[in-house]
């Protein structure tokens, strides 16, 4: 058994290299073979059909990019994707995640998508600020459709700070959202691995932030609850994910789920939870294609 991980071409920071390096050694203890490598060697080519010789060779791919065309051709050349290419295209977008999640009733927080913007030189209509400002009050969150690491989340907390924002994100798909009260300052990110939660990792944001991501400077500790357990699972599912890491916010009345990540980093979650999740992913690929090959 052979398996491709493919990273981002451009995207060089240690986290990405280090999560690649230990699912590949986890694929190795556990008697399969596996090589890294970062997209930009043009895996595959429309031609005709597509073609991926350039893939031949190798069983899966894990797949830790989120170039949503190489991860389709990929699949149409043959070749199986951890997560799918459809998992990962949902997860990317996050109006696309609350669109599939709400459809499944999965409780998320309270969003309206943007209008898109293809005018050169408009300005944010005030009605559409109106609009959302009626919808939420202050402090609102707006946060652009695509982003990693809490970039492209942003508070307002009046209408000139609104107004800012959404004129900054005008030219790009973004959404408002309410802010989650109950759940400020912390959340609370889920592992699962095939449809199972592996744990959970309470996220506190460090002092003057409001966003918890470690990425942005919050800090981990371990944390277990069946119901949000059992949350995560089911918004894992309703994105078709092998993998996710599931975002959770803590509300009056239980939790709602801020974001699905299909290339969610673990090394921290890992290290603060005392949970081998490689191992386990590694273990679930493994085990999906063995019985794939029966």
């Amino acid at each position: 058994m052979k398996g491709l991980i493919i990273t981002n071409a451009y995207w060089r920071a240690p986290c990405v290299t280090e999560q690649a390096e230990r699912i590949k050694r986890e694929l190795e203890a556990a008697g399969a073979e596996a090589d890294v490598r970062r997209n930009g060697f043009f895996p595959c080519a429309v031609a005709g059909g597509i073609d991926a010789a350039r893939v031949r060779g190798y069983d899966f791919c894990v797949y830790l990019d989120k170039d949503k065309y190489v991860s389709e051709m990929l699949e149409r050349g043959g070749l199986r994707l951890f997560d799918s290419h459809a998992a990962v295209r949902l997860c990317d977008d996050k109006m696309r995640t609350y669109i599939a999640l709400a459809s499944a009733g999965i409780p998320v927080p309270y969003t309206l998508p943007a209008p898109l913007c293809y005018t050169p030189g408009a300005e944010v209509r005030e009605d559409i600020l109106d609009g959302a400002e009626a919808a939420f009050g202050y402090p609102m969150i707006v946060k652009t459709a695509y982003g990693s690491g809490g970039k492209g989340v942003y508070k307002a907390d009046d209408r000139a700070e609104l107004r800012h924002i959404a004129s900054a994100l005008l030219r790009e798909p973004h959404l408002f959202q309410e802010y989650v009260r109950a759940g400020a300052g912390r959340d609370l990110r889920v592992i699962v691995v095939g449809g199972k939660a592996l744990g959970g990792m309470l996220r506190r944001a460090p002092e003057g932030e409001f966003r918890s991501n470690i990425a942005a400077g919050g800090s981990g500790e371990p944390y277990s609850d069946g119901a949000a357990f059992a949350l995560a699972e089911r918004a894992a599912a309703a994105v078709g994910a092998d993998y996710a890491g599931v975002d959770l916010l803590f509300t009056d009345g239980g939790y709602v789920v801020c974001e699905v990540n299909s290339n969610a980093f673990f090394a921290e979650f890992e290290r603060v939870c005392g949970i081998n999740v490689a191992g386990a992913y590694a273990r679930h690929i493994l085990g999906i294609m063995s019985g794939a090959g029966k």
